[in-house]
């Protein structure tokens, strides 16, 4: 069964606003094949799946792998273990019922298996392509959600005291990445939410500098960017360091990179569209002559996936609600000469916001 901190996910409720959705869309099945929606759905972890939603009536296909766990996981659905591959399976279920038309999730779903599903059910079923229909239901999280994804930031966070002791000069970024995820698995850590960005000196212009075996220099901004799954659920921070002494150019970079960082802290507000968000950190950037070293979004949801609605971007019109998490995470990047990115986790509140990263923003000498 799939609990949060809090006690049981809620199921029913997230059923009951998938069927005010599909009624929405003049839909009445819906046929889930992205696992992450599987999961937020009914539960199960597994890497294969499908599930099918016809009228109300829940039904999950997967493989023999996966009987025992299905059987464990999946609440209020049907378990069904075909012999042959899943899709067919549901496939031929769909053909079987009185539907005219099938929601498919045109994003996840592959051309080829989209084409063949349509080729089946013809001319019987319709298929039409939805986009984002669960995950619209996912932007906003419910309160055993935020404790996961709280408790996910709290342990990445507890891993950077740890993480600037391995920061020395000549000690390669990917040694560094390796002790932090080495950490970050004895702490409970269910695995990294993606491959850990260790840049440092003229890599940390680079804004997805992963890991390399650059050896850190002696002088220079260090970009620390990770995070953690834990009970399925995401977290995302950064941290800028500096090795050696700052010259007066790194402190004032810095110092504009946390300024732009704090506005759109600020600017986040429910019903505010994002991209309000995404212009008060760029304005702040302006004015210190950065802007156009800024060369990517403001933010994103996190979740059970890194990166979900809503994008924190200009001209994105999506409105802020409470319940929504979030990334704020400005960054300014000279090519050939360094990087600086801050990056909190927050919670969309009734009011405003709720910084859910308790690492320190200052700029850190190692």
């Amino acid at each position: 069964m799939d609990r949060s901190l809090n006690g049981v996910i809620g199921f029913a409720n997230r059923r009951r606003r998938l069927a005010q959705a599909l009624a929405a869309r003049h839909l009445d099945t819906l046929l889930v094949t992205h696992l992450p929606n599987v999961r937020y759905l009914c539960g199960f972890t597994g890497s294969a799946g499908v599930l099918l939603v016809v009228n109300g009536r829940f039904t999950f296909f997967t493989d023999g792998r996966y009987r025992q766990q299905a059987r464990a996981e999946v609440e209020s659905a049907r378990v069904v273990v075909p012999k042959g591959p899943v899709l067919d399976a549901a496939t031929r279920a769909i053909a079987e019922t009185t539907v005219k038309a099938v929601g498919v999730e045109s994003d996840h779903v592959s051309l080829a298996a989209g084409s063949k599903l349509a080729r089946t059910l013809r001319p019987k079923v319709r298929v039409r392509p939805t986009q984002g229909l669960v995950e619209e239901l996912r932007m906003v999280k419910e309160a055993g959600e935020v404790a996961r994804i709280h408790a996910a930031v709290q342990l990445a966070s507890s891993l950077f005291d740890q993480t600037l002791a391995a920061i020395r000069p000549g000690v390669a970024e990917r040694t560094v990445a390796a002790e932090l995820e080495y950490a970050a698995r004895k702490a409970g850590a269910d695995g990294m939410s993606f491959e850990t960005i260790v840049a440092a000196g003229w890599r940390s212009a680079l804004p997805h500098g992963l890991a390399s075996m650059q050896p850190i220099p002696r002088r220079g901004f260090v970009v620390l960017d990770f995070g953690v799954i834990l009970a399925g659920y995401c977290s995302d921070m950064t941290r800028t360091v500096h090795v050696g002494k700052p010259a007066a150019r790194a402190c004032r970079m810095y110092q504009a990179v946390r300024d732009a960082q704090q506005a759109a802290l600020e600017a986040v507000r429910p019903g505010r569209p994002v991209g309000e968000v995404d212009r008060a950190a760029r304005a702040v950037l302006r004015r210190a002559g950065l802007a156009h070293y800024f060369t990517h979004s403001t933010g994103h949801g996190v979740g059970l996936e890194i990166h979900e609605p809503p994008r924190i971007a200009r001209e994105q019109q999506e409105a802020l609600r409470p319940g929504m998490v979030i990334t704020i995470e400005p960054g300014v990047y000279v090519p050939g000469y360094g990087g600086v990115r801050i990056e909190d986790m927050v919670v969309v509140t009734t009011t405003s916001c709720e910084v859910l990263t308790p690492t320190t923003r200052e700029l850190l000498t190692v």
